[in-house]
């Protein structure tokens, strides 16, 4: 038994200890875990869960000029991402506001587009391991300036959103109360946004434009079948997203698969689990149903 502790033990912690680029790859997705996994949160509460997607596949154009511009440039790629996301997501709130469709309609339509051009700038001036490294990103090839600027827009994702946390909630439940005490809600929206985009691009660096969501909402979405207030919502979602990075990692190294797709992979099992097992999931219903009955 002491023997498979410590073979356990070996398996689990020998990759970051021996290896820097375990050790990057580790800090850059528990970072991210940290920032992006409460903004996934908020969206649920909000019920806009697929503008997270949708923003994702909408940094990708601005990515693709960026890269097209300064290269492999994290600063080039990262500062496109950003003006693109906000863009599409000021283009969408236009669109719903000069005609009859829906913002949810709106952004469906714009992210289709702006994911197809990003694609399409992308393959006519990189390779094809460009077009992969962007789309799936490469948490394992994470560099010193890519940890910094994850690690740089985490920490600062999490003190504005603890600054701006009484205005969400208020604009979250109660909108009127909000624009009767003389506090605009669209700046609150769009202060929210922000956060969501730079995230998202703060996260293709590691799991790539279109995987950076699965860790902003699978633990997000799980995390409301465990608990019904807001804090400890928040609090499960980083901890199960935390989790998820953790063996995703581990899992990648030993197993020579993806990276991203392994961690949104294991974030995927926790949200299976918790369908089946949490408070809200389906087995303790079943069971409650089953008690009333007899």
């Amino acid at each position: 038994m002491m023997a498979f502790a410590a073979w356990l033990w070996d398996a689990a912690f020998s990759p970051f200890a021996e290896f820097a680029f375990m050790r990057r790859a580790l800090v850059a997705t528990l970072a991210l875990s940290l920032s992006a996994a409460p903004l996934g949160v908020f969206l649920t509460l909000r019920r806009m869960s697929l503008l997270g997607d949708a923003l994702s596949h909408a940094v990708l154009p601005g990515v693709a000029i960026g890269f097209m511009l300064g290269g492999l440039s994290l600063s080039a790629m990262a500062l496109g991402g950003v003006v693109a996301g906000m863009g599409v997501a000021a283009l969408a709130g236009l669109v719903t506001r000069f005609t009859t469709l829906k913002e949810d309609a709106s952004l469906a339509a714009i992210y289709l587009v702006a994911l197809a051009l990003g694609v399409t700038l992308i393959s006519g001036h990189g390779t094809q391991l460009d077009l992969l490294h962007i789309l799936f990103g490469s948490a394992l090839g994470v560099d010193t300036p890519g940890l910094l600027m994850v690690a740089s827009v985490a920490s600062v994702s999490v003190l504005l959103l603890a600054a701006m946390y009484r205005g969400l909630v208020l604009e979250s439940f109660d909108p009127v109360f909000l624009a009767a005490a003389g506090r605009r809600g669209w700046l609150w929206q769009q202060g929210f946004l922000m956060l969501v985009v730079i995230n998202l691009v703060a996260g293709f660096q590691t799991l790539g434009t279109l995987m950076a969501v699965g860790l902003m909402m699978l633990p997000a979405v799980s995390s409301r079948l465990w608990h019904d207030t807001l804090p400890a919502q928040l609090l499960n979602a980083s901890a199960q997203a935390m989790l998820a990075s953790v063996a995703g990692l581990l899992l990648s190294y030993h197993l020579d698969t993806p990276s991203g797709p392994t961690i949104i992979g294991c974030a995927g099992a926790l949200y299976f689990a918790s369908l089946l097992v949490a408070p809200g999931g389906w087995l303790p219903r079943v069971l409650s149903r089953t008690h009333r009955v007899a």
